[in-house]
């Protein structure tokens, strides 16, 4: 403490030792030249001259320093972070400096992040109106076309209005994900945690993209037979929406005659990871880092024929962050791509 005090007053005692000792030195040569030099009055004037110069100049140096440096936090709105009043004012302007760069850096932050958050703001919009304009626009022409004569043909009109209504139901997909991922990013969204078989869910959603891997003549299967139940601990219809999601971009951008592999193996003793394993046209490195963003896309034109809404992986990430667990990626050109997430494991499970 005392170290910090002769700090902070270090101007005040060295300006009062310069003053106090120049004017002692006077005295002395006075009262030498008149004979009457006694040596306790110029210690005594010393002494009383450097308490009173070191207050003089404190108090005016902290009036000076308050006024002005009050009035630069006061310019860059920096008094709601400091409080000059609750705080002594201090001569030492190495700790002023200091204090003032500690501001200016944690403005600067403020700014980077708002500027980050508006071109995130920005991107998004931009992805948004893109993604609505295409079906919008396709059920737009198809009415148009309709209302234009064209409902007079029964065959033309209800081809177009099937057309359309794959438009609209495009556009509530895309809606149903924005809702979603709105509730995750924002906490909104409550999950009901409970045991569940982790195999009969796989199982289950195999059987619900059955007839879309058969088109494509991909088959969906387990790693290995899995005779008992693996139980695990989590919200059974996000997780099922997670394998649902991975399952369908291994088969939209898998090779016909491909497979689509899952595996569940114990990762610690309380943990399991699933692994979701393709052999299909894989992902370039460069985009692995940004597979998870939202409407972020490898190949614009197949994912443009493929469909969806972009945010099914972004989705994914949500789901698994939301339960404190991990999502990997490994992924290799024209080999294939491995996704894999944790699970919590019930207690009574093993694998």
């Amino acid at each position: 403490m005392a170290v910090a005090i002769k700090k902070s007053y270090r101007f005040a005692i060295r300006s009062s030792l310069f003053i106090s000792i120049s004017l002692t030195v006077v005295v002395v040569l006075l009262l030498y030249l008149s004979n009457t030099l006694v040596w306790h009055v110029p210690v005594t004037f010393l002494v009383i001259s450097f308490l009173c110069s070191f207050f003089i100049i404190q108090s005016r140096v902290e009036r000076f320093i308050y006024k002005r440096v009050k009035k630069i936090y006061d310019d860059v709105s920096l008094l709601e972070s400091s409080s000059f009043s609750s705080k002594p004012i201090t001569t030492d302007m190495k700790t002023l400096t200091e204090e003032i760069e500690k501001f200016a850096k944690d403005k600067k932050v403020e700014i980077d992040t708002l500027k980050i958050r508006e071109e995130y703001r920005r991107d998004f919009l931009g992805n948004v109106s893109h993604e609505l304009k295409t079906p919008l626009f396709t059920v737009q022409g198809y009415i148009l076309t309709l209302l234009d004569g064209a409902i007079k043909d029964k065959r033309v009109s209800e081809k177009y209005l099937k057309r359309a209504s794959k438009g609209v139901e495009r556009l509530i997909y895309i809606v149903k994900d924005l809702d979603m991922i709105t509730k995750l990013e924002s906490g909104d969204m409550n999950l009901k945690k409970e045991e569940f078989d982790i195999i009969e869910l796989i199982r289950n959603v195999f059987e619900l993209l059955e007839m879309r891997a058969a088109k494509k003549e991909i088959v969906l299967t387990f790693d290995m037979e899995y005779d008992d139940p693996i139980m695990v601990i989590g919200d059974s219809e996000k997780i099922q929406q997670v394998l649902s999601n991975l399952l369908v971009n291994s088969i939209k951008y898998g090779h016909t005659n491909g497979t689509t592999e899952v595996s569940v193996e114990n990762l610690i003793k309380n943990r399991v990871i699933v692994r979701v394993t393709d052999n299909g046209e894989g992902i370039p490195k460069q985009h692995i880092p940004r597979l998870f963003e939202r409407f972020y896309r490898v190949d614009q034109s197949g994912s443009r024929k493929e469909g969806g809404s972009g945010l099914g992986l972004a989705i994914v990430k949500h789901i698994i962050e939301a339960h404190g667990e991990k999502i990997y990626v490994e992924s290799e050109v024209d080999v294939g791509s491995e996704f894999s997430f944790t699970l919590e494991k019930a207690s009574k499970s093993e694998v």
